[in-house]
């Protein structure tokens, strides 16, 4: 028989009875998948899965971050007087803009 010893964790309840279900159901109990956690982390020398934050509070996140980028862009347009312009018109400052910077590089 192996040496054993005890280890002692606090834990939220609800999660632990969660926990226990799931367990239970694949045969085995709480201490058995607690050991085979720690076997694994120590054979592979890591947390033995991938630790990341919820990819769907980053969309939700990321969504966000890019509506108020879009409503910066339509305040700055009203009040610059561009919003009514077309994709073309668009296009033709984006051109001077580029041929400009690009007079001011080999001027210098």
């Amino acid at each position: 028989m192996t040496d054993t010893t005890n280890l002692s964790i606090r834990i939220n309840r609800d999660l632990k009875n969660e926990a226990d279900q799931i367990f239970v159901e694949m045969g085995m109990n709480l201490t058995t998948a607690i050991t085979i956690f720690i076997r694994q982390a120590v054979r592979q020398r890591k947390i033995p899965f991938d630790i990341a934050l919820d990819t769907n509070r980053n969309r939700s996140i990321s969504l966000a971050n890019a509506q108020a980028a879009a409503e910066r862009i339509w305040d700055n347009a009203e009040r610059n007087g561009t919003a009514d312009m077309s994709l073309d018109e668009i296009n033709d400052v984006i051109k001077a803009a580029r041929a400009e910077r690009k007079a001011r590089k080999t001027n210098t």
